[in-house]
């Protein structure tokens, strides 16, 4: 079981989410020493202490993260630091689609009174 589990929506395509997924393989490998190799469209990566994978598909990404026993005691700072990564890669779906604006509710005023002698 994933120490670490996120699932984050895309509107990418294939294609683009893997140029992404290959993107924060490289981040990731750079800043925390994970090797990786490609399986289809599965990423799988490790370093002592860390394996997981990263799966793609034309509206998903699903990155599952098992720690060993050391790194359980980091759980949070790791996957602060993942999510981080991941923020900057792929936006989440709330984040990425810029909310409308609520509709402004009409005022209702009274219709002008006629004038008194005139």
């Amino acid at each position: 079981m994933a120490d670490i589990e996120v699932r984050r929506v895309h509107n990418l395509g294939i294609e683009a989410a893997r140029r992404t997924a290959e993107k924060l393989a490289a981040d990731l490998s750079r800043k925390f020493g994970l090797t990786g190799a490609w399986e289809g469209d599965v990423l799988h990566f490790q370093r002592p202490g860390v394996t997981g994978s990263l799966v793609i598909d034309a509206k998903a990404l699903h990155l599952a993260v098992t720690l060993g026993f050391l790194l359980k005691a980091m759980k949070g700072s790791i996957e602060q630091a993942v999510m981080a990564e991941l923020d900057r890669a792929v936006p989440a779906k709330a984040a990425a689609t810029p909310k409308k604006a609520p509709a402004k509710a009409k005022s209702k005023k009274a219709p002008p009174r006629p004038k008194k002698g005139g």
